[in-house]
């Protein structure tokens, strides 16, 4: 029997800290078509919206559709080879899925990553934890803030209850879109001042587990 329970999380900056393999590719991209770089912390600001939307703002404003595809096609071959040199979970993370899936809640991933880099991770870091469903950027499937990927993993764990998890007001957005509590976490990408619109923020593992296990059971 299927858990009624599903928590969904939001990867970059919520499960695994990816800034440095995903500046160091975008930072290879621009090098190598003559354009200028940015900082590991300019492109905090960058990230989450999608790799062709993390491209176009890392370029100069105003460039072409097809100097965008050229970068972002170097992008991709780079980052694609690259994906795990510096990215790691965050301390407390497996752990945490671990003990939430043993207690039989169902998880989920909803990133803007593309979905093969999506699926890539998530197979490198946490191949021993069961998760009902991984969404990435797939053709058809809007970029979240939309709730589209919010409705396939509630569709794909059966679930009548879940709770989102995300280190960003574009995960925040998501669970409004789909009805559901929204739970920030501080240690990702984004200001905590980004992140007020939450039901809740999470400083520590323990406290994510704790509101996590409130909002199911509210």
């Amino acid at each position: 029997m299927r858990s009624k329970n599903l928590v969904l999380f939001d990867l970059d900056g919520t499960l695994i800290d990816t800034i440095g393999d995903l500046s160091a590719a975008v930072e290879h991209a621009l090098a190598e078509n003559g354009f200028p770089g940015h900082s590991v912390e300019e492109y905090r600001a960058m990230v989450g919206h999608g790799i062709r939307n993390l491209v176009t703002r890392a370029l100069p404003e105003g460039e072409s559709e097809e100097v965008v595809d050229t970068v972002l096609a170097g992008f991709v071959d780079y980052y694609t080879a690259h994906i795990d040199v510096l990215s790691r979970p965050y301390p407390g993370i497996h752990d945490m899925l671990k003990g939430l899936a043993g207690s039989g809640i169902s998880l989920a991933v909803a990133s803007n990553k593309f979905q093969a880099g999506t699926e890539m991770l998530m197979r490198r870091f946490f191949p021993d934890i069961p998760f009902a469903k991984i969404l990435g950027n797939a053709p058809g499937l809007p970029l979240k803030p939309d709730a589209a990927v919010v409705r396939l993993a509630i569709e794909a764990a059966g679930s009548d209850r879940a709770v989102m998890v995300g280190d960003s007001a574009t995960d925040i957005k998501t669970a409004r879109n789909a009805g559901i509590p929204a739970i920030a976490v501080s240690w990702g990408f984004r200001p905590k001042s980004d992140l007020e619109a939450a039901d809740a923020i999470a400083e520590t593992i323990p406290q994510l587990s704790g509101f996590i296990s409130t909002f199911l059971s509210a």
